[in-house]
C-alpha cells in the first residue's frame, strides 16, 4: 500500500503510517531498528531496493532523505516537504518513508526525521553517495548509534580513507570495511591451520580500490610486519601473499568469485570468495550497533603509513619479482600509486 503526501508534515506522516497499517490488516509490525538513508533522486532507487534486501533480515522503518535542490532563489526561500508512505508487499518486511525536502527544509532535515524514528530501537544513519567529512557531528548522523559510509563511492576513495581515519567516531563504518570481511576470515583460518610468524605480506588489487588499502591497513596494524600493496587490473581484491618462517601462504581470486587457497606442504584448496552485492553488506552491518574498534585501529593506521614503510620493501620497477600466484612478472614499486581509475567494487 502507498500513500501519496504533498505539503506535508511529520505528525500527518505518523498519521499515515498508522492509517495505513489498520488498511492492510496488521496494526502492529515488529521493527528492530529506523535505518535513514541519506540519498539523492539519481541513486534514491538502488538504495531503497538494497535496504529493502537487507530488511528481510533486519525488518525496519526505512526513512530515505532526499534533498531537492531549488534553482531559484525564491524557491530556496519556500519550505515544503512531500513523503510517499509505503506499508505491506510494497515496503518488504517493515515500513518505507520516503521524504523530498525542498527549499529551505531540506538544512534542517533531522527535525523532519526525529519524529518519525521507531520509540525505543536503534538507529542506523546510511549514506550511499555523498558522506559528510564528519559523519557523527552530521545532524542526521547525531541521531544514530550506527553510521555507515562507502568509501568507495568517494570521487578519491584514498583522501576519503584519510578523512574517514581524522574524523572517526565510535559507531563509524564503511562498507569498504565490510568487503573485505570474508578475506580477512579466511586469513585468520590459515594462519590458525598453520601458525608460523608472519615476517612480511604483500595485497594485490585494483588501484584507488579502498577495500585494498584497507585489507593492506590490517595486516600492518595487527601482523606489525611491512605489507606491500601492488597493483592489478582486478576485479577488486585479488591476492594476498603472508610471508611466514614455514612458508607462504597465497589467497588468490582472480575471476572475482572462486578464490584458491595454497599454503605450504598443504594441497590448494578453492574457497567461494565471491562479491557481495550492497544489500549484502548492509545487511552485515546491521548485525551489530556497537563500535567496530578493528576498523577503527585499521582504518587509523593511515594509508601515508602503510605506502611509507612498504617503500623499504618495494621491489625495484626494472626488476622481476614474484605475483602473488608465484609466477615470475614485473611490479610496480609499492610507493608509486598507479593511474587513478574508477574500479569495480570489490
Amino acid at each position: 500500500m502507498k500513500i501519496d503526501l504533498t505539503e506535508t508534515t511529520s505528525s500527518k506522516i505518523n498519521q499515515a503510517l498508522v492509517s495505513a497499517r489498520r488498511a492492510i490488516g496488521t496494526p502492529a509490525i515488529g521493527m528492530v531498528l529506523t535505518l535513514v538513508i541519506v540519498t539523492d533522486e539519481e541513486n534514491a532507487y538502488d538504495a531503497l531496493k538494497s535496504a529493502g534486501d537487507a530488511s528481510r533480515e533486519h525488518p525496519s522503518r526505512l526513512i530515505a532523505v532526499i534533498k531537492r535542490v531549488s534553482r531559484s532563489p525564491r524557491a530556496r526561500r519556500d519550505a515544503r516537504l512531500d513523503a510517499e508512505v509505503r506499508v505491506g508487499s510494497d515496503a518488504g518486511t517493515g515500513e518505507t518513508v520516503v521524504l523530498r525536502l525542498h527549499g529551505e527544509l531540506a538544512n534542517h532535515a533531522q527535525s523532519v526525521v526525529l519524529p518519525l524514528l521507531l520509540p525505543d530501537a536503534p538507529v542506523v544513519v546510511w549514506w550511499p553517495q555523498d558522506s559528510p567529512a564528519d559523519p557523527a557531528k552530521d545532524p542526521l548522523g547525531a541521531l544514530a548509534q550506527r553510521r555507515i559510509t562507502d568509501t568507495y563511492a568517494a570521487e578519491r576513495p584514498l583522501e576519503e580513507l584519510a578523512v574517514r581515519a581524522e574524523t572517526y567516531a565510535p559507531g563509524d563504518t564503511d562498507l569498504s570495511w565490510t568487503r573485505i570481511t570474508p578475506w580477512r576470515s579466511m586469513l585468520a583460518a590459515a594462519l590458525d591451520q598453520q601458525p608460523a610468524e608472519v615476517i612480511g605480506a604483500t595485497v594485490e588489487g585494483e588501484s584507488d580500490n579502498p577495500s585494498c588499502e584497507l585489507l593492506a591497513m590490517w595486516l600492518a596494524d595487527r601482523l606489525g610486519v611491512p605489507v606491500e600493496r601492488t597493483y592489478s587490473e582486478g576485479p577488486g581484491l585479488t591476492a594476498v601473499r603472508l610471508e611466514t618462517k614455514n612458508g607462504v601462504i597465497v589467497l588468490d581470486r582472480a575471476d572475482g568469485g572462486l578464490a584458491t587457497l595454497s599454503m605450504q606442504n598443504q594441497p590448494d584448496r578453492a574457497v567461494a570468495l565471491k562479491r557481495r552485492d550492497t544489500a549484502e553488506l548492509l545487511a552485515e552491518e546491521l548485525r551489530r550497533l556497537d563500535p567496530d574498534n578493528t576498523y577503527e585501529s585499521a582504518v587509523k593506521f593511515g594509508v601515508d603509513r602503510l605506502h611509507q614503510g612498504a617503500e623499504v620493501t618495494a621491489t625495484p620497477a626494472d626488476g622481476p619479482a614474484e605475483k602473488a600466484d608465484g609466477t615470475a612478472g614485473s611490479k610496480a614499486p609499492a610507493a608509486k600509486k598507479a593511474p587513478a581509475k574508477k574500479a569495480a567494487a570489490k
